[in-house]
């Protein structure tokens, strides 16, 4: 629980001078500082009521609402006002101000959400998604937010973690009574249900994966060699001419970053230069930040001449092979002779970045690797990196208590269950490594 004397305060909204700005405070004094602040007594909880908004010497800095909420009915968990005034930014000082000299101070970013979790209103997972929710850059990244707020990622990872920990009793209660070990039908018993949570937790992983890229975008990265169309792609894809195109090898010589949205769905594009042995000092250079980004990309989007395929593929094979998914475009299908056909792989596709031929389908496929193919986003959740990390680490010490299910590995298996177990409880705030919380909320705006 947070201390009830300490009252902080912020301004939470601001629509500037003709809109509605908001100054929002939370604590145990957040009634006496509107007292003082009105010159009357705070509203009854739960209704708005119209309050003239004083200075020290009485004076009135707005006309506004007054909304009361009294702890443990609010978002923090705590007493809660909102002030509700002109969005005027030079008015919305003026009242904070008013506020901090009353006894508030001023709320670092993210300690509302800060307090609604240590106070139990939502857990790690959810607060996150406040923040998801706020900055969401289109209606299907704020539904996604929505639902991990509304506890969607929370309910599978809590479920899970209680699988786990069903398990762990278990074994540590053979390990407790070693006059009676588990017999070989109890551990192969044990071994499927293990079999069954690691399934969970897959599918979990795969949409949490989901909802990370539909948070973040997609990072794909434009490579191939030199003249296959690079820049070409990336300006059919934009709709604008943010590349220099010439025929000349080795124009683009540093990354060029466009963010693009499709039905919804964002990426991050990153135009690099074409890789080839050899080029001038510049050009070197330009590769070698080429090659820096697919180490960091969801994506490889490779673009070949549709002429000589299999030339490109061999140019930039060893370049993409640690990139997670890789998608070969043919490009310049324009200048093959009609009636040639596709490439015929569910990895590859034939466009004409000239004509935008085939870009329709490939803004499809990048959509679909976004949201899964086939899928939707209607039962997307939102995620995180650090989520995605701490499931794949709970999947990795889940796959390390299989192996040891073993009479004479018991414990090994009951301390890869724990870990498990900690990497799920980190997730939604359980289990708490140093530093965590205030990673998490350095990332929110002031205010909420």
């Amino acid at each position: 629980m947070v201390d009830d004397t300490d009252t902080i305060a912020a301004i939470a909204t601001g629509a500037g001078a003709a809109g509605v700005g908001i100054v929002r405070l939370s604590g145990g004094r957040s009634a006496g500082i509107v007292a003082a602040l009105t010159g009357r007594e705070p509203p009854p909880p739960r209704q708005a009521v119209h309050a003239r908004f004083l200075d020290a010497e009485g004076e009135a800095i707005d006309d506004g609402l007054v909304l009361r909420f009294v702890a443990p009915a609010s978002f923090t968990g705590e007493d809660v006002v909102e002030l509700q005034a002109h969005g005027s930014p030079v008015l919305l000082r003026q009242l904070l101000a008013r506020c901090v000299a009353l006894g508030a101070r001023m709320a670092r970013p993210g300690e509302f959400s800060e307090r609604a979790f240590r106070n139990g209103k939502l857990d790690l997972a959810q607060a996150e998604a406040v923040a998801d929710l706020i900055a969401a850059g289109d209606a299907q990244a704020a539904r996604a937010a929505r639902r991990s707020l509304d506890g969607a990622f929370s309910r599978r990872v809590d479920a899970i973690a209680d699988a786990v920990l069903a398990m762990r009793v278990q074994l540590e209660a053979s390990i407790d009574f070693a006059d009676e070990p588990l017999e070989t039908m109890a551990l192969d018993r044990l071994a499927g249900e293990l079999d069954a949570i690691a399934r969970e937790l897959d599918a979990l992983l795969a949409d949490a994966e989901r909802g990370r890229r539909l948070r973040d975008g997609l990072h794909a990265v434009i490579v191939g060699p030199p003249n296959a169309g690079k820049s070409s792609l990336l300006n059919a894809l934009a709709g604008s001419d943010r590349a220099i195109v010439t025929d000349i090898a080795g124009t683009t010589r540093d990354l060029l970053v466009e963010s693009i949205h499709s039905d919804g769905v964002a990426f991050t594009l990153v135009d690099t230069a074409g890789l080839r042995e050899g080029g001038d000092a510049i050009e070197r250079e330009g590769m070698r930040r080429a090659r820096a980004e697919l180490e960091r990309a969801d994506l490889a989007v490779v673009v070949l001449d549709a002429r000589d395929p299999d030339a490109g593929r061999r140019a930039v094979a060893d370049a993409v092979a640690g990139v997670p998914r890789v998608l070969w475009l043919h490009n310049k299908a324009d200048l093959l002779p009609a009636g040639t056909p596709g490439p015929g792989d569910a990895d590859s596709l034939l466009v004409s970045a000239r004509t935008g031929a085939g870009i329709e389908d490939l803004h499809r496929r990048l959509r679909g690797l976004v949201l899964g193919d086939g899928a939707g986003a209607d039962d997307a959740f939102s995620a995180r990196a650090r989520h995605v990390d701490g499931l794949r680490r709970a999947a990795g010490d889940l796959a390390a208590a299989h192996a040891a299910l073993a009479p004479a590995s018991v414990e090994l298996a009951a301390e890869s269950l724990r870990a498990a177990h900690d990497a799920l409880g980190e997730l939604v705030g359980k289990v708490l490594p140093d530093a965590l919380l205030g990673h998490v909320f350095s990332t929110f705006c002031i205010g909420k």
